[in-house]
């Protein structure tokens, strides 16, 4: 066996070991209590308005509902280590909500559920909280926060200070009103730098109504045909694309993960995070196609690769942001022009309407910040190409070399 083997090989072995005392107090807990209350709802209002406000060309679809739920889990690093995480799930349309709580014990998502929407929509979000499995002592109540969204009301932020948060075995619904298109982000705001370097970090972002124009639309010296995207409202075509990708930067300090595992004081001024991650994982895993299942228990705790594929002229809308509460990050991708068209979910226009969209070979992100950079791969040879962070100490899975946060833009002729 190879030296990487052997060390997956340890880490997994002192992983269960170290866990299985854990879980099983926990199911004690629950066997002691009981089956669980009934307590989880949602919110779904029909839409009857009769008008659309997506530009569809259907009146009745506006309104969206989501269902998240938050719990804890695991997730395998790139280099084997099994690392206790906290996060959110997706209730599905149709599962019966009596049973939400059993079906999504240790189901943590890490990251969280993609939420993706059109402008104009009405989205009725619900979280519900099932409690921790694994740490049965916390009471640890959630939030949802959409990081730099324009909130239709103080409640539906998220911060402790001006809304309400949810305990275990209870659910409440939120309401947006997604006007502005972009990229944003979402985590939990209790004890935020706390539940996000735990896990409880999502990708979110908004489609313009610009990608729902009549066929033959002239945007200025652009043509809008059938089926083509954008990212921004540009009234140019500036910021369209054909491939859609949502890339998030994050990384972990096992130490922290350990020690809340461990009912362990959290070392919040010796947090180093060692793990650097996108989409929740380091490469090679970031090039893994589909979900991965968690060494633990077998769940697919880390459902979205960080592969980007395209054909050769195609234009690839990178949808970038950073949730790390230790870290600034900066990307680059050699051999492939790098666009920036928008930043924090704003086209890059002055007040007169001003281009400020800039052309770059590297994007820089600090904690919430996001991007909008599109990749015109006209001209460029077929092949596999790195993006990766030029923060060369990130180039690491722990003490393990060559991984980290990278990835590869894979161009098919």
């Amino acid at each position: 066996m190879t030296r990487a083997n052997n060390e997956k090989g340890r880490y997994r072995m002192n992983a269960t070991n170290r866990h299985l005392g854990a879980l099983l107090a926990a199911l004690a807990v629950v066997v002691a209590a009981g089956p669980a209350r009934a307590a989880i709802s949602a919110q779904c209002p029909a839409d009857t308005d009769g008008m659309d406000t997506d530009g569809d060309g259907n009146a009745g679809n506006d309104n969206v509902c989501r269902h998240l739920i938050a719990s804890d889990g695991y997730a395998d690093m790139a280099d084997g280590r099994l690392l206790y995480v906290f996060g959110f799930s997706e209730i599905l349309s149709g599962e019966p909500l009596d049973m939400a709580v059993m079906n999504h014990t240790l189901s943590a998502n890490a990251p969280a559920p993609t939420m993706a929407f059109r402008e104009g929509q009405r989205v009725y979000l619900t979280l519900s909280n099932a409690g921790f499995m694994v740490r049965p002592d916390l009471f640890d109540p959630h939030s949802v926060h959409w990081h730099g969204f324009p909130n239709a009301a103080p409640i539906f932020d998220g911060m402790p200070d001006s809304t309400v948060t949810i305990k275990m075995d209870a659910s409440q619904p939120y309401f947006y009103s997604v006007v502005d298109p972009g990229t944003y982000l979402y985590h939990c705001h209790v004890e935020a730098t706390e539940h996000i370097q735990m896990g409880m970090v999502g990708q979110l972002y908004v489609q313009p109504k610009q990608n729902m124009l009549p066929a033959g639309t002239v945007l200025g010296s652009f043509t809008h045909r059938r089926g083509q995207k954008y990212g921004y409202n540009d009234g140019d075509g500036s910021s369209r694309y054909d491939v859609e990708v949502a890339l998030q930067l994050d990384s972990f300090d096992p130490d922290f993960h350990d020690a809340s595992e461990s009912v362990q004081p959290l070392p919040f001024a010796l947090m180093e995070d060692r793990y650097f991650l996108i989409n929740g994982r380091g490469y090679p895993d970031t090039v893994r196609r589909g979900p991965m299942p968690n060494s633990f228990d077998g769940q697919l705790s880390q459902k979205i690769d960080a592969q980007v594929r395209a054909r050769r002229g195609q234009r690839v809308l990178l949808r970038l942001s950073n949730l790390s509460v230790t870290e600034h990050f900066t990307v680059t991708l050699q051999g492939i022009p790098m666009h920036v068209v928008g930043e924090d979910a704003r086209l890059l226009r002055g007040p007169t309407g001003l281009d400020l969209s800039y052309d770059t070979t590297s994007v820089t992100l600090g904690g919430g910040e996001t991007a909008d950079v599109i990749l015109d791969t006209t001209g460029v040879v077929p092949g596999t190409y790195f993006l990766y962070t030029t923060n060369l100490n990130f180039l690491s899975n722990d003490a393990e070399d060559n991984g980290g946060m990278m990835t590869e833009v894979v161009i098919l002729g």
